[in-house]
């Protein structure tokens, strides 16, 4: 049986500003690779792939590109250094159209892509905030999700500014991001196991569903009653 393929394209700021919170991020991205990896043994019909750029004002620096779950490496102080400005809207206008293009019309495969910055864009020179957000809205009429992780700034502007509905902040201290990545974990597996169980992915992918399955299960509780 064909497996079922989901690309994973994820964008992580690796500005100056990234540099005091260095090691709670290589950890958390590094679970982020743990995630992927354990998706497939629980799901043995999905089939990962991941796509992981780093960038800032020297360049875009693509770690992972389209690499099977065998493959991939964790992120350390010699991949991840911190420094210069940020080119939000070059990484996120590159990498997208370069695995847009890869895609092609592949009308079957899911692609989740996960931005994370500390900060606004300061630096592009080929995209604007019009071309990222009419590019967004493009893709997200097909299987294309999109996240937006961010902190110091108004995390909900500016996602919304770029049509991204998927967003949430974080506090930029250790405390703040392991609570950040503990979160993506939960959303990222349920995210998987909706696309194996041939779900529909939620629109809003940082929803708490133990939490709705909670109040549903109240909710039938209340009904019982009142029945009786």
């Amino acid at each position: 049986m064909e497996k079922k393929k989901i690309y994973n394209l994820i964008i992580l700021d690796e500005s100056g500003s990234m540099q005091s919170v260095i090691e709670p991020i290589i950890s958390g991205f590094n679970e982020v690779v743990q995630t992927i990896r354990n998706s497939e043994i629980q799901h043995p019909e999905l089939k990962q792939y991941v796509t992981f750029i780093t960038f800032n004002s020297t360049g875009i620096k693509k770690i992972h590109d389209r690499s099977e779950v065998k493959l991939l490496s964790e992120l350390d102080e010699r991949l991840y250094r911190p420094n210069s400005s940020t080119p939000l809207f070059d990484a996120m206008g590159t990498s997208i159209s370069e695995l847009r293009q890869f895609l092609n019309n592949d009308e079957t495969s899911n692609i989740l892509v996960t931005i994370l910055t500390d900060g606004l864009e300061n630096a592009s020179r080929e995209f604007s905030g019009k071309d990222i957000k009419n590019l967004i809205e493009e893709l997200k009429k097909k299987n294309w999700t999109f996240t937006y992780i961010g902190t110091d700034q108004d995390v909900e502007k500016f996602a919304d500014s770029i049509s991204i509905q998927n967003h949430i902040y974080f506090k930029k201290n250790y405390e703040g991001i392991n609570n950040l990545f503990s979160k993506e974990k939960k959303s990222r597996q349920s995210f998987y196991e909706n696309i194996a169980e041939d779900r529909e992915v939620k629109s809003k992918y940082f929803d708490d569903s133990s939490a709705g399955k909670k109040t549903e299960k109240k909710t039938e509780k209340k009904t019982e009653k009142k029945n009786m």
